[in-house]
Formats: structure tokens, sequence, C-alpha cells
């Protein structure tokens, strides 16, 4: 642990993949086409506690969904990339645009498709239920599984290896 908490000091990036991290990776599709998809209000929060202790938050996923810009939106995620069938490109991307280095970001995934970023970056994380391969290709992964509270446990994770979560958490307590 000691060695995930090292590699989450350096993180000034941290990049979530959508369906199946940030969503339970079911699809919900109307009869009209449109596309639907839950989101956790926790996960959100702890998105938004991240982002005020000055980490970045970035998206990359394989599909494009209206839905996801607009929750993306709502929380202040501005580096949002849609229908990246292969993602490396968006990584270096927004890695080059921030100016960071590797070992200064995480990936979150939860499949085979994220394995190509998530071997280049410093902290690679995946959540609870994700494909065999990617948790064993992973430094970190979450007890909650994708949807269910996992990002809001990686946040809190990165606020507590950079000394920021009681701050985070402070106001609350008064």
């Amino acid at each position: 642990m000691q060695e995930t908490l090292n590699r989450a000091k350096q993180i000034r990036l941290i990049i979530f993949d959508v369906d199946g991290v940030l969503t339970d990776s079911r699809l919900y599709l109307g009869d009209d086409g449109q596309e639907y998809k839950a989101f956790n209000s926790k996960d959100g929060l702890g998105m938004k506690l991240l982002q005020k202790s000055g980490v970045e938050i970035g998206i990359i996923t394989g599909r494009t969904s209206n839905v996801v810009t607009i929750r993306m939106e709502s929380l202040g995620i501005r580096h949002v990339y849609q229908g990246q069938r292969h993602k490396v490109p968006a990584f270096e991307e927004l890695r080059d645009k921030l100016d960071l280095r590797n070992e200064q970001i995480a990936f979150v995934g939860d499949d085979v498709v994220d394995l190509p970023v998530m071997r280049q970056v410093g902290l690679a994380i995946t959540v609870q239920d994700a494909h065999p391969l990617v948790r064993a290709h992973a430094h970190w992964q979450s007890r909650a599984g994708g949807g269910r509270g996992a990002a809001r446990e990686i946040c809190e994770l990165l606020m507590e290896a950079q000394g920021t979560l009681g701050q985070a958490y402070e106001k609350y307590l008064r």
C-alpha cells in the first residue's frame, strides 16, 4: 500500500473511463435510440472535491453520449474525450496539453481496451468488478465496483496520499 500512496502523491491528473468505471457498465437504450446511463452522486462529489484539491480530472471513453457531456459539465470537468476507440492518442494529447509526465497521471479503467493507457501512467487503477487481465495490471483496485462508489474511493485515496482529504471534509464537520 505504501508504494501506491507514494505513486498517488505525484498525481496531478486522473483520467477516468466512463462505462464500467463511472457507471456499472450497463447501457440503457430507449426505443428512440436515446442512451441513458446511471452515475453515482457520491462519485460526483468526490470528483468535485478532488478538483478543488488541485488535481485535474479528464475523461477518455470509447463511446459518445450526450449524457456524458451533460454529466461532466455539471461536475466542471473540462477535459472530455469521447468516441476514442483507441485511447492512447487522447491520453498523449491531454498529457502534452497539461505539460505533465506519465508519472504524474493516473488512469482508471475496467476492461482490456484501457490497458494501453494504464501501462503508461504512474498510477494504474481499476475497479473491483474489472476484467481479470486489467486487475492483474493495476497498481491499485477499489473495493467498490464501477458506478457504485469506486470513483469516490479513488478520489479519497489520492487526497489522502496528498494530505488534502482532511481539509476537503473539514467544512462539513463544523
